[in-house]
């Protein structure tokens, strides 16, 4: 939890803003150090990027002890010098252990607490050899990536840069927002180097991916180009009226893009690989104790995506992963798991969206529109669109118990009735007769069993 940087003034402050762009009220910091070590210039990077465009002077509170600042994103802050302390009874004069309780608190000096609020984070300048330089001891929670983070920002050029977050997925990636630079992407899973290469080949066939400006793909970072805040999801629940117009443009990027020769690195995601991915629901997912259901999937893909060549698949294609550009091409993120897949793999990413209701005659007329401008054959795609559309599910299901019993994030249980309804309407095609049997006794996510998966959280 602890790591230690050595930094001039410049990394410093990108440490602070850094922070700042994670941190949530009520919170503590302690800036230790001697005199001159730069705790007051930590302190100002760190309000002042809270603030963003509100931003204040930032003096040092040395003679009024306390100085506090309204935080846009928070409550307040509260920036303490506790170096003129004499007796520890001043700090109930001075509400800073009233403030401590709800704000975000910043405090210099503070060997002078008595005590020192349990959860505090450390954060402790010593100087170096070098005047320019300072050894700074950060002790709180992934320190490490945080330092890391900061020391790829600077050297990308943009030390001066606001960083605000972004919303995450269910990965362990983060998203930072450089206001008026880009976004930088933090991914320890070591996914950098398949979303560089598919980057590259979506950019080079005119697709709408973001331009790489600056990279360190060892250490898991990219700044890439700043796409916008109009994902597809936002924009049709604002204005529901364009939605024939962007579900007609999201088919037609996938007619184009299956045109595309599928690229050799790429792994396919045949029936084997299907079937494996819905283990996942046999493992999770209450009394579902289906051993054979992997291989029974394995089967019916073998028997009913045969009459169509894989296509590539950018696999998490859905209204939260597609930006609306206008008439520019629609923005791409998250594609870094693209796998050869059945083409009706994207169509029902995007049609069947674990996240929000897509009418049913949407759904219809895009599968129409898809046939209409591929040529394939309409009964083979449609029960190939069913396998997959009911894989899909199974797995996605397997996914959110996972979320919620071996991470805690409950939040995904929330969309399990949509998904199993998704489940339910594949169900009925005739072709996957015998998925549908296998299925029939596994119960509903109603409301007493997504109680009962989210009180196996940890």
């Amino acid at each position: 939890m602890s790591t230690c940087v050595t930094a001039d003034e410049t990394l410093t402050a990108a440490l602070a803003r850094m922070l700042a762009a994670q941190i949530a009220p009520p919170a503590t910091i302690l800036l230790e150090g001697p005199v001159g070590a730069g705790k007051t210039h930590f302190a100002r990077a760190f309000i002042r990027a809270r603030q963003g465009d509100r931003a204040e002077d930032v003096p040092s509170p040395t003679f009024t002890l306390v100085q506090t600042y309204d935080d846009p994103i928070g409550t307040q802050i509260w920036h303490a010098d506790l170096y003129r302390l004499t007796d520890p009874s001043e700090l109930s004069e001075l509400g800073l252990d009233e403030a401590m309780e709800e704000a975000i608190c910043l405090i210099e000096w503070p060997d002078r607490l008595d005590p020192v609020p349990p959860g505090a984070w450390r954060i402790t300048l010593a100087p170096e050899a070098d005047p320019d330089l300072r050894r700074i001891t950060l002790d709180l929670p992934d320190a490490g990536r945080l330092a890391a983070r900061a020391a790829f920002v600077v050297a990308a050029g943009q030390a001066e840069a606001r960083v605000v977050p972004l919303a995450g997925d269910a990965s362990a990636r983060r998203y930072f927002r450089l206001p008026g630079v880009g976004v930088l992407m933090d991914d320890p899973s070591g996914s950098v180097a398949p979303f560089l290469a598919m980057t590259d080949w979506l950019r080079g066939r005119g697709f709408g991916a973001p331009a790489v400006l600056a990279q360190d793909a060892a250490q898991g970072f990219l700044l890439l180009e700043d796409l916008g805040d109009d994902l597809v999801a936002r924009v049709l629940e604002r204005a529901p009226a364009l939605a024939p117009k962007i579900h007609d443009r999201i088919t037609d990027l996938l007619i184009d893009l299956h045109r595309q020769p599928v690229p050799d690195f790429v792994a396919p995601l045949d029936g084997p690989a299907l079937g494996d991915l819905a283990a996942l629901f046999v493992e999770y997912y209450p009394d579902a104790d289906l051993p054979g259901l992997p291989a029974l999937i394995a089967d019916l893909h073998d028997r009913l995506c045969a009459d169509l060549p894989p296509a590539i698949s950018l696999r998490d294609f859905h209204a939260e992963n597609l930006v609306w550009r206008g008439d520019a091409p629609l923005g791409l993120l998250d594609y870094q798991d693209a796998v050869a897949a059945h083409p009706a793999y994207d169509l029902v990413s995007a049609l069947q969206d674990a996240r929000r209701d897509v009418d049913p005659a949407t759904e219809q007329a895009q599968i129409a529109r898809y046939l209409a401008a591929t040529g394939a054959a309409e009964a083979p795609f449609r029960a190939a669109y069913a396998l997959i559309g009911a894989q899909r599910a199974l797995r996605i299901l397997g996914v959110f118990a996972r979320l919620a019993i071996r991470d805690g994030k409950a939040r995904y249980l929330d969309f399990m009735p949509r998904v199993w309804a998704n489940l339910q309407r594949d169900l009925t095609h005739p072709a996957l007769a015998p998925l549908a049997a296998m299925l029939a006794k596994v119960p509903a996510p109603d409301a007493a069993l997504r109680e009962r998966i989210a009180r196996c959280r940890p």
